[in-house]
């Protein structure tokens, strides 16, 4: 009986093949957005699933006065990992994490930079379950100078030798022999955690044991089973009342963050530089909900279709009545109908999964695979979901269908369809809504990252490369300089310890405003040379920029706008000029200069912090900034490049323009706006595909009306108003559905962005006019082709 009741609903799909394809490729393409959405959320919530439970990550909210707001950091104190073990039976392990990038080793003749490297304690590899290839994961980091490398790590090193108990140097400031315990398999893609070497922290930095207040590592614990974080935090301001000094302790709160929930969960947390692939989960959360709302509004278009077309099938269903079918039967028939169908949809929505991942990879940054052979559980998901998609569609139409009473059917008195029209309407209406909706999001996702990439910051971005500097070449900096300085293809050249776009350390400085009392607070810093501001060309709004006098270094200090305001707000009437001259920094030699211009030094999501810049060589620089004239930027690129080789002839030459940068720093929220985009335009897609097949239905089932109207004079244009004029009100209704609640949605996500656009009506009105001549556009060929029939054929039978 199966085998026949998908032979039926084999003969009745290739019987009604316009509807069939319409309701197969809308089918298709939900699904194939669902699977690929799926995908990146299986990815995304992978993410160090391989390592155990109870792990945690030390975070810090700190809020030292003269901040303009607090703000969380993932940095930890040095001392912090042992004193909490000392401290807290809940904690059975700890490990501390810490960074050196472009780390040069050497064996023999072979040097090779490694992107990454961590020192960390003996536990590390007892806590975390990256995997061992040869050596003993329990002691391979215990002793001093003692690496494990990574199977890459030893590839470059050592080609095919066998590494373990080898010697390899690093020759930086100190220089540093290791020898190699361990070889570890590459770190997997869904780790926070990305590094090529681990060496032992033991008898490093242990001078730094009683710098409580410093952050410049990661701290990870391992806590007892069944410990609650809630409990735990509310013991750590006691914990850091008795360890720092003085009031400290004041300025800073502990949380813990599950090591799972690290990589989705720390969107608001800044300094977090150990999150690989860093992605809010309140974006994938969004990603799956608009995948499903595709996907629903494909199942729509069936029951819409199947409804419409309920009087085709009414003799059918009062023949097999009267011959014993009954209820239950028919049901059974129908749905095995939209199984079927949503089975084919299922093959195709595959074929469209394949073609599209290369596209979706480039894009998410992310390497996502479809594998179904070498996954069998996944396979039986996409058929489960197949099978539940066909019956949820198919169960209303099913229902519906095999209602129907044969006595009237066969009679031709049954009004098959009657009353339904308004549920059709109604089902119409909720998929244009959404995919409005959709449309109204995506426009002013694109005009926010337009409007951050466009915006001002207060500073120059063009023609600037910025080139990463380390102990060993940044002590040729000034000569480096010197060098570009001499070539007209350069126009200036500076350097800085941090790069803007990133985000900036914060420092203690004390300020004294005339007779008042000594104050002691805290803002970001930037160290840089002493033409950064002209290079930047940053405005001054009062006093001068930095001196080039050696007298001057580290003496002189430049405050924004809004650190001004906060270091005068005892005295609101006070003018910005009366700060040039007062004592301010880390010593009493320190004074401010001048006060820059507001600029936005990080990104557009937050508001311009309180700031100061100190030009400060002898602490040295981590970026050189090179500005290059314009037009030339490949020639000038080309010489760089010569001179750095010629200066540090060891080391390699990297480097990025910083309108680079700054399109990394908005990375997230392009993938957002490009995806969310996509979605849009398939939702759109698949709304219109049965906007077509319900005005082929309409067309059709009012021919012989047309012929009627045709024949007393009614021209094709008031026959084509006549078939459009219902569609084109449902997708009005639509709009003024979709537009109240797009307003509230677009205005909350504009609220995570200190500087962000204005909700305009224009850009509804645009959507509006687009959704609609989409609508018309889709509908128009149905209803030309039907007003331009010659009325004889139409009426022929009559």
């Amino acid at each position: 009986m199966i085998k026949n009741y998908f032979k039926i609903a084999w003969r009745n799909l290739w019987k009604n093949k316009v509807s069939s394809v319409i309701n197969i490729v809308g089918l298709a393409v939900g699904m194939a957005a669902c699977i690929v959405i799926l995908l990146f959320v299986a990815y995304e919530k992978s993410f160090d699933n391989f390592h155990g439970d109870n792990i945690v990550r030390i975070s810090e909210v700190q809020k030292f006065p003269g901040m303009a707001a607090s703000q969380k950091v993932g940095l930890s104190m040095f001392p912090m990992g042992p004193s909490l073990k000392a401290d807290f039976p809940e904690v059975q392990q700890f490990t501390r994490v810490k960074w050196d990038k472009k780390y040069q080793m050497t064996n023999r003749d072979k040097r090779v930079f490694l992107p990454q490297v961590f020192a960390v304690d003996s536990s590390f590899l007892k806590i975390f379950n990256f995997k061992v290839l040869k050596g003993n994961a329990q002691d391979a980091i215990e002793k001093p100078n003692s690496i494990a490398i990574t199977q890459e790590t030893a590839q470059k090193l050592f080609g095919n030798e066998n590494p373990l108990g080898k010697t390899i140097n690093h020759y930086g400031g100190d220089t540093i022999n290791f020898m190699v315990t361990a070889v570890m398999a590459n770190c997997p893609k869904n780790s926070q955690l990305q590094f090529d070497a681990l060496y032992s922290l033991a008898g490093i930095h242990q001078k730094w044991m009683d710098n409580w207040g410093g952050n410049w590592l990661n701290t990870y614990l391992k806590l007892t089973p069944g410990t609650k974080l809630t409990v735990f935090e509310g013991k750590m301001p006691a914990f850091l009342k008795k360890h720092m000094k003085g009031d400290g302790w004041k300025y800073y709160e502990l949380f813990y963050l599950p090591l799972k929930d690290i990589h989705a969960a720390s969107a608001d947390i800044g300094l977090d530089y150990l999150n690989y692939q860093k992605f809010d989960r309140k974006a994938t959360n969004l990603f799956a909900l608009i995948a499903l709302i595709v996907l629903a509004i494909a199942c729509v278009n069936f029951m819409n279709l199947s409804t419409a077309r309920s009087a085709d099938r009414a003799k059918e269903v009062g023949i097999r009545k009267s011959i014993g079918a009954n209820r239950p039967q028919l049901a059974i028939q129908f749905l095995a109908e939209t199984v079927l169908l949503s089975l084919l949809a299922l093959v195709l929505a595959i074929v469209l999964v394949e073609i599209s991942l290369p596209l979706v990879n480039n894009l998410s940054q992310r390497d996502l695979s479809l594998n179904i052979t070498g996954n069998p559980g996944f396979i039986f998901l996409l058929i489960a979901g197949a099978l539940f998609v066909g019956t949820i569609s198919g169960i209303y139409p099913a229902v519906f269908l095999s209602s129907f009473q044969p006595v009237k059917v066969l009679k031709g008195s049954v009004e098959t369809g009657k009353n339904k029209g308004a549920l059709r309407n109604v089902l119409v209406v909720a998929q244009f809504t959404s995919a409005v909706f959709l449309m109204i999001a995506t426009v002013f996702v694109v005009k926010q990252l337009r409007f951050m990439q466009d915006k001002d910051p207060g500073f120059t971005r063009d023609q600037i490369v910025n080139i990463p500097l380390d102990n060993i070449s940044g002590r040729n900096y000034e000569l480096f300089k010197q060098q570009l300085l001499g070539n007209t293809l350069v126009a200036d050249v500076t350097a800085s310890q941090d790069q803007l776009g990133s985000h900036l350390d914060q420092n203690g400085v004390s300020f004294k405003y005339n007779n008042d009392a000594l104050r002691e607070l805290a803002a970001t810093q930037l160290v840089v040379d002493d033409n950064y501001l002209r290079t930047y060309n940053i405005k001054m709004v009062e006093g001068k920029n930095f001196s080039s006098e050696k007298s001057a270094n580290g003496h002189q200090y430049i405050v924004n706008e809004s650190m001004a305001k906060e270091l005068l707000k005892d005295h609101s009437k006070a003018p910005l000029s009366s700060l040039i001259g007062q004592r301010f920094g880390y010593d009493s030699l320190g004074v401010i200069t001048g006060i820059a211009k507001d600029f936005n030094f990080n990104s557009l999501h937050y508001k311009v912090e309180n700031l100061f810049i100190v030009n400060q060589d002898q602490w040295g620089f981590n970026t050189v900034s090179v500005k290059l004239k314009a037009g030339k930027s490949k020639e000038a690129l080309e010489y760089i490049k010569a001179t750095w080789k010629k200066i540090n002839p060891d080391y390699p030459f990297e480097y990025q323009f910083l309108d680079d940068h700054f399109a990394e720093v908005y990375q997230a929220d392009t993938q957002v706006s490009k995806i969310v985009g996509v979605l849009a335009v398939l939702a759109i897609m698949i709304s219109c595909l049965g906007l077509f097949g319900l005005a082929s239905f309409s067309a059709e089932k009012r021919i012989k009306e047309i012929g009627v109207r045709k024949v007393l004079g009614a021209s094709v244009k008031s026959i084509v108003v006549l078939l459009t004029s219902h569609f084109v009100k449902l997708v009005l209704i639509a709009n003024l559905i979709a537009w109240p609640l797009a307003w509230y949605t677009v205005n909350h996500w504009l609220q995570s962005f200190a500087f962000r656009i204005n909700v305009t009506w224009g850009a509804f009105a645009i959507v509006a006019l687009s959704s609609l001549f989409i609508a018309v556009a889709t509908i128009s060929y149905q209803s030309i082709k039907a007003a331009i029939v010659n009325p004889v054929k139409s009426l022929r039978n009559e």
